[in-house]
């Protein structure tokens, strides 16, 4: 299936990548409860796949703060919630311009 979403953000951002990990973050819960719900009805799914046009914001979500620049030092600990989810297998990200 397809999840697409469109949305005003609650805060405002420094820059494009900042704005767009906010912008996975706040998804990730939907797309994932999606997948759960899809799976206890008796389908095999596999991890959700997450279309990403900006290549910073790929390494962020899976890198962490360790990629990091002087524009992105700033963020909080908790727009990183994808980072777990990659780690655990249950989502990935993909480089698509």
């Amino acid at each position: 299936g397809v999840l697409s979403m469109s949305h005003k953000q609650r805060i405002n951002t420094k820059s494009s990548t900042e704005a767009e990990v906010v912008g996975v973050d706040d998804t990730s819960p939907q797309i994932l409860w999606t997948n759960y719900f899809i799976k206890a009805q008796g389908y095999c799914v596999g991890e959700a796949l997450v279309y990403q046009d900006n290549q910073s914001t790929i390494l962020l979500e899976t890198n962490r703060k360790q990629s990091s620049g002087k524009r992105t030092r700033h963020m909080n600990i908790r727009y990183f919630f994808i980072t777990d989810r990659i780690k655990q297998g249950e989502m990935t990200t993909h480089y698509y311009p």
